[in-house]
């Protein structure tokens, strides 16, 4: 039989002492192996990292997965990634709350002319501003030959004030059915701080596409220069889009609102409080019609190169700008100047009875 007592190692035996110091040794053993920070955790069975890796984060809010769907920020299906909006968007009401309040500035020293002429070709494009905004608001668009594609002469308004579509016919009788509005008008712009603005500012802000649209006439006209606590498009489901310009608008030239209209604004704005203040919208350059209009076009009747020449054709000026006067039409075109276009040497308004920009057509 085997005995049960101590056996000897290396040749010295085992006592009660050592039996008990072994067993010491392996509770702290198993004890440290417990506590042992991730850093010295042992690697897993297939020589990979433990899941608790010193390059994993600790386990938080920080670190744990975002769902793209929940998660405002996160890029992920339906959901526009941050990039794809202008760093300089914002939501209207938090532009809104930029905007100083306060009471109406008198009225004396209007006129129309202190913010230019009218429509006039602000960016050089060959084209007057009116034109421009009806070649970017209207759809089927039928251009006049020889105008170097500027001169609308029908097309159909999807009118945001009334939500009705319009036929535009260019005429004497029928063009003042869609007109180009101030969204901020500019009387209301000239008691809101624009008086301090230099000529130049004013003429920009007269014909800024950010500030105009094509609209319904009618609904235009029942506008006059009111603001938004005394006028809102009759179209509800557009105003959220209406305020948000407005104070766009007003924030880009340094205007204010008076406190009833930043309230009428306030509460359009509480039915969409993600609104966004639009941006810039320029108007297309008339050497680039728009699709609608381009594929209206037969294509042997388009090529570039016999169209470069329009290009360059400007309407003749019989003398310097400033020496230039007409009585009317018949000594427009006795100089041969017909038609006559806004910003042109001689334009003005009343040789313009459509408003349209253009007179002496």
């Amino acid at each position: 039989m085997h005995s049960l007592g101590p056996r000897p190692v290396h040749g010295r035996k085992i006592g009660p002492v050592d039996w008990i110091a072994a067993g010491l040794a392996g509770l702290l053993l198993v004890s440290a192996t417990a506590c042992a920070s991730p850093a010295t955790a042992p690697a897993a069975a297939n020589g990979s990292p433990a899941a608790s890796s010193p390059a994993a984060p600790s386990a938080g809010l920080d670190s744990a997965p975002l769902d793209p769907e929940t998660t405002p920020g996160v890029e992920g299906p339906g959901v526009a990634a941050p990039h794809q909006q202008p760093a300089f968007a914002s939501k209207a009401l938090e532009v809104l709350a930029t905007l100083p309040v306060k009471g109406r500035a008198p009225k004396t020293g209007y006129s129309r002319d202190q913010f230019g002429p009218a429509w006039s070709d602000v960016d050089h494009n060959g084209c007057d501003t009116r034109n421009d905004m009806l070649r970017r608001d209207l759809t089927a668009l039928a251009l006049r030959p020889g105008t170097r594609d500027c001169v609308v002469l029908s097309g159909v308004l999807a009118d945001p004030y009334t939500a009705t579509a319009i036929n535009f016919q260019r005429g004497n009788a029928t063009s003042t059915a869609v007109q180009i509005d101030h969204v901020v008008a500019l009387s209301d712009a000239w008691q809101k701080g624009a008086q301090q603005l230099s000529p130049a500012q004013r003429l920009s802000f007269a014909n800024d596409p950010l500030n105009l649209l094509a609209v319904d006439g009618p609904a235009n006209q029942s506008k006059s220069d009111g603001d938004a606590a005394t006028w809102l498009p009759p179209n509800k489901s557009y105003r959220c889009d209406y305020v948000a310009r407005q104070i766009s608008v007003k924030s880009s030239y340094g205007l204010w609102v008076t406190q009833a209209e930043h309230d009428a604004i306030a509460r359009v704005l509480s039915d969409c409080p993600n609104a966004v203040a639009p941006t810039n919208q320029p108007a297309a350059s008339p050497a680039h019609a728009a699709p609608a209009q381009a594929a209206q076009q037969p294509a042997a009747a388009a090529p570039a190169p016999a169209q470069a020449p329009a290009q360059v054709q400007v309407a003749p000026a019989p003398a310097p700008a400033a020496a230039v006067s007409y009585a009317n039409c018949a000594a427009v075109r006795a100089a041969g100047a017909a038609p006559i276009r806004a910003g042109q040497p001689g334009y003005s308004a009343k040789l313009d009875r459509d408003g349209d920009g253009v007179g002496c057509e």
